[in-house]
């Protein structure tokens, strides 16, 4: 691999990781102030989850048609010009007096963020097979610090009684020129790497299936997490609504360790070990927030689920990459689509069953979707696999080394 790949391969990982960065503090920003974005633009109970339920309608719906994008405009591109409309949009929901308004600046959140999410997927995926080891835990370990930050600037702005448009303007004026810069290093077919849509093998939508179901399972408790912490906190613990933006800060803050040494865990026991501990972990942290007596043992719970989670979405991602590396934008594509059905059935799910019976109940359901995931586990691959087989051996005796050095995440 000679210097100058080297070098474009390391600012497009750099940028990226940046990419995801962003995307972590503006989705944070969002969902960490829910109750806030009730309370000011007179939004029921009854009526929230479906303004939650619209927005991973609408990605899905545009991870779909990114599929399609891709095949006639780089998937760089597509990330390049989606992440600013995600970043205005959330400036858009903070702005808005009537209900409408808040409407259509989720609509657009919705439609730009499912364009986003499978593009800088798709860039990972092809990425990672450039360098010939795992580097997805380590732009996803990106999106967690982002969203350690935009979780912290939520609770600076419920601390401070800032109105949201006050509270989203300093974010957006900082991210939005710093993302169009870095978008011009995005490398979308690294040089070396055979990478590309090949075309959609014959029953490739079975092979994927069990990967999808997983990818749904973790987010419907991703979801919770994100749509459903602060209100639990608030609402059934009995905590203030500065202190119910913590929740979803601790679990960024778990999940951001745990995938920045979440390599070293699959190289020394394997995808699907990391996966099973992964996931019984997070049924624990279930458990724990719905027989929690106080916030603070709530707090304990979400702190589980972070090191519980945080490894399935990228490892699903990686998998999905090795599985078909002739077609690897394609199968991203279809794979973050069921991202958006965890969110989809997730979030009105815990509110409905919160609203008919008890918020703690509804903690209930997720925790036993996510154990599905153990039935699936052997999906990753064998038991003792590990990232450097196939494909990415190829590469790995030319490949950069991702842990020194560089721009890397």
């Amino acid at each position: 691999m000679t210097v100058d790949v080297r070098l474009r391969l390391r600012r497009g990982r750099g940028a990226l990781g940046f990419g995801f960065f962003a995307q972590g503090v503006a989705f944070a920003l969002l969902v960490t102030r829910i109750p806030a974005i009730q309370d000011q633009y007179g939004i029921s109970d009854g009526l929230l989850p479906a303004f939650l339920a619209a927005v991973p309608i609408l990605a899905g719906v545009s991870s779909v048609a990114t599929e399609h994008l891709v095949k006639r405009i780089a998937p760089s591109t597509v990330l390049r010009w989606a992440q600013p409309v995600v970043l205005l949009a959330l400036l858009g929901v903070g702005a808005g007096t009537r209900m409408w308004h808040v409407a259509v600046a989720l609509g657009v959140f919705g439609l730009a963020v499912g364009a986003l999410d499978a593009s800088m997927n798709m860039l990972g995926v092809s990425l990672q097979r450039a360098y010939g080891r795992s580097i997805m835990l380590g732009f996803h370990a990106s999106y967690s610090l982002g969203g350690i930050l935009g979780a912290s600037a939520a609770w600076a702005g419920a601390h401070w009684h800032l109105a949201l448009f006050t509270g989203y303007l300093p974010a957006v004026l900082v991210l939005l020129p710093l993302v169009l810069v870095g978008s011009r290093s995005y490398v979308d077919a690294p040089v070396g790497a055979a990478d590309g849509d090949g075309g959609w093998p014959a029953g490739g939508g079975k092979l994927l299936l069990p990967l999808c179901l997983v990818m749904a399972c973790a987010y419907i408790g991703d979801s919770t997490v994100a749509n459903w912490s602060a209100k639990y906190l608030q609402d059934v613990l009995g905590s203030s609504e500065q202190l119910a933006t913590v929740p979803y800060n601790v679990y960024m803050v778990t999940t951001l360790i745990g995938r920045a040494v979440g390599d070293l865990g699959v190289r020394r026991f394997g995808a699907v070990a990391v996966v099973r501990g992964g996931t019984v972990v997070a049924a624990g942290g279930f458990a724990v927030v719905a027989a929690a007596p106080g916030a603070w043992t709530g707090m304990l719970g979400f702190t589980l689920l972070g090191i519980g989670l945080c490894v399935i979405v990228p490892q699903t991602f990686a998998a999905a990459g090795r599985l078909f590396p002739g077609a690897s934008d394609t199968a991203v594509a279809r794979l973050n689509i069921f991202n958006y059905v965890g969110f989809l059935i997730g979030s009105p799910l815990v509110g409905g069953i919160g609203d008919a019976w008890s918020y703690r109940g509804a903690m209930l359901v997720p925790m036993v979707l996510v154990l599905v995931t153990l039935v699936q586990a052997r999906s990753f691959g064998p038991e003792r696999a590990r990232y450097r087989v196939g494909h990415e051996r190829r590469a790995g005796d030319r490949a950069v080394d991702v842990g020194r050095g560089g721009n890397g995440v």
